[in-house]
């Protein structure tokens, strides 16, 4: 009788824990209604300010920076975990404010990301194994890939040579999509590429796919995530961090997230 009860708990603890993958493909969804974010699985975070201005419910993540600062302000990065898959999709919904200033440069703010069990559960996306992106990016939505940290694995990197001490491959809308200060429903796609183990290769058909509104504009089948270096590279964790790097913003200004969902397949915009 104590056997069954220990496994009994021990399988909900783990399900409450882990969010673990439904039915319905989902491994966990966020409609930011509260601040209450501990107790649905993010950690992490320092603060989390909820505003009224939502998509759907009750509430929506704000973020903010102040003229003159330029760190985030309102509500701090979040980390959620979730099982371990080789593809990952994403949906949620993004609002910025009016007067919304872009860099002028080809890169931040970051905002969204994904990253693996080949880091830990707190490691940074900078300089990891494998990070996922997925972000506004002077317009257009962009969907990005970087490893830094494999230039001295035996294969080496996946996405690039290092620039400036960072790489990436970039794969951005053509249209410029953000020109307003509506809600908009983002959605992303990954799928790490299948590996050639017998000669040492990975195969290039990995995918990353954007939509905006439900319209697709970003579409790539070819794509190379990982290599053989990495045979039980998983995508696990999600992490929301907005962020403009020294020196590339000075203006006030906010943004909004809402209605997150994560799974391992396409689910759609809101009705």
């Amino acid at each position: 009788m104590n056997i069954k009860i220990v496994l009994i708990t021990g399988s909900i603890f783990f399900h409450l824990i882990c969010n673990c993958q439904t039915k319905n493909n989902i491994l966990f969804s966020e409609s930011f209604d509260d601040a209450k974010l501990e107790s649905r699985g993010w950690y992490d975070g320092t603060g989390c300010r909820i505003s009224g201005e939502s998509r759907k419910g009750g509430g929506c993540i704000e973020y903010e920076w102040v003229e003159g600062d330029q760190k985030v302000h309102g509500s701090s990065q979040q980390r959620h975990l979730a099982e371990p898959v080789s593809e990952v999709y994403i949906r949620f919904y993004l609002k910025l404010s009016k007067g919304w200033q872009w860099t002028g440069r080809n890169y931040h703010p970051h905002l969204t990301h994904f990253m693996t069990t080949e880091n830990s559960e707190y490691h940074g996306p900078a300089a990891s194994h494998l990070t996922l992106y997925i972000e506004p990016v002077n317009g257009k939505l962009r969907l990005a890939a970087t490893d830094i940290q494999n230039k001295d694995a035996p294969h080496g990197l996946t996405q690039g040579e290092l620039k400036g001490g960072y790489n990436g491959k970039l794969y951005d809308s053509r249209e410029v999509l953000f020109n307003d200060d509506k809600w908009h429903c983002i959605e992303a796609y990954f799928k790490l590429n299948s590996l050639d183990m017998a000669n040492g290769r990975p195969n290039n058909d990995g995918i990353v796919r954007g939509w905006f509104d439900g319209k697709m504009v970003i579409d790539h089948t070819d794509v190379i995530l990982r290599s053989t270096d990495f045979p039980d590279m998983q995508i696990n964790q999600f992490l929301m961090a907005p962020y403009f790097g020294p020196g590339l913003l000075d203006n006030a200004q906010k943004l909004w997230i809402d209605e997150m969902v994560v799974g391992t397949s396409r689910i759609g915009c809101l009705p």
